[in-house]
């Protein structure tokens, strides 16, 4: 297709398809190769440049399965623009056109969950929709510096907003240890993730999260197939199909990827308009409050005053009685 960026995505169709999502540095592709039981992807502890685009590697798992993992880079940060966030978005779409099973929100145990850490979940709520939730895990990294039972203390102990997503997601939680060569361990986590993965399948009905956009893209792959079916053409009447096809292709890809920038812009232009509204609130908050603490300052120090005027009056007083004793 002459160098398009869209060329080489597809990989053969999986039993489960697993996305990373989450801050660059918080250990997706680390995790990712944690359930791939090999370094498929570029680790953040390789001390080498981390993922910087969408990539897609497979394997089998032991039970027969296929399984596809997706790392992508910080599609949701507030960091990367738009337009390369939009052109990922649709690569990543691209690569999980049958659907995702499950959306693996990855964050790092040993750092504070922060508001933009929420407000990612809610970037991805606005623009894929409140269903996505239902196919939503989160993953704490870290698991060699960080306990279940600390994991658990701090959850217990959490920002009310970090505790509202864990409510969300059914308390689907999974700590990941990525640095253990401890093989047993290395099986007993990827077996629990396993388990929620299938428990979320089960409770959607075995079915994958689907969006109109994926829908799109697969509408483009099923014309795609069409030429690969092809009977009674010549082998260059077959080579133009496949060039027009690709040159369709190409402009439909980038018709959804000007949509999804488009959308993305909506959802951030939102989501800062809400955080704009939070902040303000919280400064009016803390505006009443300094108020409140400097009239109480007023008040203790205008009551210390008197006091004191009390405690002088009252030893002018007892020298003046003793005084007049004296004379006495």
């Amino acid at each position: 297709m002459g160098g398009s960026y869209y060329d080489d995505w597809e990989l053969p169709g999986a039993d489960i398809t697993l996305v990373l999502v989450g801050k660059l540095g918080y250990g997706k592709s680390a995790t990712g190769n944690s359930i791939l039981g090999r370094e498929a992807f570029v680790s953040e502890y390789s001390h080498s440049s981390v993922t910087n685009t969408c990539q897609m590697a497979s394997t089998n798992l032991k039970d027969g399965r296929a399984i596809n993992v997706i790392d992508t880079p910080g599609l949701f940060d507030m960091t990367i623009s738009s337009e390369d966030a939009g052109k990922e978005i649709v690569k990543c779409m691209n690569m999980a056109k049958d659907g995702i099973h499950a959306m693996l929100m990855v964050f790092s145990a040993t750092s504070r969950f922060s508001r933009e850490d929420s407000s990612t979940i809610e970037t991805i709520k606005v623009f894929f929709g409140e269903k996505i939730v239902d196919h939503m895990i989160l993953v704490f990294t870290y698991g060699d510096l960080v306990g279940e039972n600390k994991l658990k203390s701090m959850l217990n102990n959490a920002p009310e907003y970090l505790q509202k997503i864990v409510e969300l997601c059914q308390n689907r939680v999974v700590l990941f240890d990525n640095m253990t060569k401890d093989r047993s361990l290395q099986a007993k986590q990827l077996e629990k993730l396993l388990d929620v993965v299938d428990s979320v399948s089960a409770n959607n009905g075995e079915k994958p999260f689907s969006h109109q956009m994926l829908t799109r893209i697969k509408e483009v792959h099923e014309r795609e197939k069409v030429v690969h079916d092809a009977i009674g053409y010549t082998e260059e009447q077959i080579s133009e199909l496949k060039k027009e096809i690709h040159r369709n292709r190409d402009e439909q890809l980038a018709q959804i990827t000007s949509m999804v920038e488009e959308k993305l812009n909506i959802t951030v232009d939102k989501l800062q308009h809400q955080l704009m509204e939070e902040q303000n609130a919280r400064l009016e908050a803390e505006k009443l409050a300094a108020e409140a603490r400097q009239k109480s300052d007023e008040e203790i120090r205008k009551l210390k005053e008197r006091l004191e005027t009390a405690q002088r009056e009252n030893e002018e007083f007892r020298r003046m009685a003793q005084n007049k004793c004296a004379i006495l």
